[in-house]
């Protein structure tokens, strides 16, 4: 059974060599972690990109992450995926998480369509045999056809996010971590990649999903939390939590 367990987590990012203006520039932003001054001016300046989080999922959890840009869903993402790893507190994960952002990690650019599909597999820990028996599924999905046999750097920026969206959603995973940010090409190929993470999400026990569209939170999600300046601080369906957070936009407005 997977699991996600997250008790009292905080990120703080040092940022080394901070000039007055530059720290000028990130105490005047609206958005974004806290920034605050390190004990004994060891670092200038640490950037709290999370603050406090607490967060439990069982199997059958469909959490969608709500909040702006720079309230810290991404950030939280790549706490659930192992990149960052807490400042303070404890995260538990039981159960394999596969993300899907950065997802053109592990790719060659003068290696060819195909050999990247192995490539991009194996990064994500399929065997040789498992990535031969998806090839064709890989392959179909991408619509990329003939280029699959040319290198990548032939390739545009959308072709590549097609090729790499095709291997991640073609393997199953216990926890999907998913960032709505995929651009994964033209109208209708982002229509079929919403379909195919619907599909993959419900292979998965846990999905926890970062985006800024209501209807495919309302689809793929359960429950919500409300994220603002790296904390989480409203709970609840996603109704609710969509509710709270167009409450909030309206008191920032209000307020500036």
């Amino acid at each position: 059974m997977a699991r996600v367990e997250l008790c009292n987590v905080s990120v703080l990012f040092p940022v080394y060599n901070a000039g007055r203006s530059l720290k000028n520039a990130l105490f005047g932003r609206s958005t974004g972690g806290t920034i605050m001054t390190a004990a004994r001016n060891r670092h200038p300046t640490l950037v709290r990109a999370l603050t406090g989080i607490n967060l439990r999922l069982e199997d059958g959890d469909r959490l969608a992450l709500i909040g702006h840009n720079g309230a810290g869903k991404s950030t939280l993402l790549r706490v659930l995926a192992g990149i960052y790893l807490p400042s303070e507190g404890r995260v538990q994960i039981r159960g394999q998480a596969v993300p899907m952002f950065d997802i053109s990690l592990g790719m060659d650019m003068d290696s060819t369509g195909y050999e990247n599909i192995v490539l991009r597999g194996l990064y994500l820990g399929l065997t040789k045999a498992a990535i031969d028996a998806r090839l064709e599924d890989i392959a179909d999905f991408s619509e990329l056809g003939e280029f699959l046999s040319l290198p990548l750097r032939t390739y545009s920026s959308g072709m590549r996010m097609r090729l790499a969206f095709s291997v991640c959603t073609a393997i199953s995973a216990e926890i999907l971590l998913v960032d709505e940010g995929l651009g994964a090409g033209d109208a209708a190929f982002i229509e079929k990649a919403d379909e195919r993470i619907a599909h993959f999400s419900n292979r998965s026990s846990i999905l926890v999903l970062a985006a800024h569209n209501p209807p495919l939170l309302k689809k793929l999600c359960n429950k919500a939390v409300l994220m603002n300046h790296g904390a989480i601080i409203g709970s609840g369906t996603v109704d609710e939590v969509l509710y709270q957070y167009t409450e909030l936009l309206r008191q920032q407005m209000e307020s500036s």
